[in-house]
This record gives structure tokens, sequence and C-alpha cells, in this order.
């Protein structure tokens, strides 16, 4: 599992600083890998689709979630492995101790 770079950190963290975008991720990450129509998210989160469509994009450019097209339905999925990544640039120094710390590492 890599580590991110802060910049995609930052993306995926700011992604998920909307309570709307949060939810909406913890539902995905739910559903597994088989993911979600967007037709069944659009009625799980009582949200217009204009809306939820705003909320999936800000999710698939910070590479949190993954959309492919099946015939007629959008199917959305959790990126579990940028998820591990995002946690692990988290915890990445944990328990290390504060000598010598740069707020930049």
């Amino acid at each position: 599992m890599s580590v991110l770079p802060e910049r995609d950190a930052v993306a995926g963290l700011g992604a998920l600083g909307s309570p709307t975008r949060l939810r909406l991720f913890r539902l995905l990450v739910r559903a597994g890998e088989p993911g979600a129509k967007v037709t069944d998210l659009v009625r799980l989160m009582a949200t217009p689709a204009s809306t939820l469509s705003h909320h999936l994009l800000a999710l698939t450019r910070a590479g949190l979630v993954r959309q492919e097209r099946r015939g007629r339905e959008v199917i959305c999925t959790a990126d579990y492995a940028r998820v591990a990544a995002l946690a692990a640039y988290l915890t990445d120094s944990c328990c290390v101790g504060l000598d010598g710390a740069d707020p930049r590492d």
C-alpha cells in the first residue's frame, strides 16, 4: 500500500469534508465491491439526481469513487486502495514522537 502525496490526501479529505459526501461515501463502502447504481443512491440519499451527481463528481475527482457504465446504469464503487492509502498517509508516522518533527512530513 502506498502513501499518498500530500496534495492527494488534501483532495481526499476535502471531498469527505461535506456531510452529504461523507454519507454518500459510507453508503458506497457498505455496498462493497459490487458497488451501487446511481438510481439506488438517489433513492437512499433522498437527494435530487443533479445534487447527487455533483457530490459523486467531487468524490470521483478526489479518487475515492470509481464509476462504470453498465448498459443504462452507472455503477459507483468506493476505491478501497485509495482509501487505504489515505489512511496510511494519516498514520504514516504514528507514535514516533515529536523530537525533530517537521509539520510538513
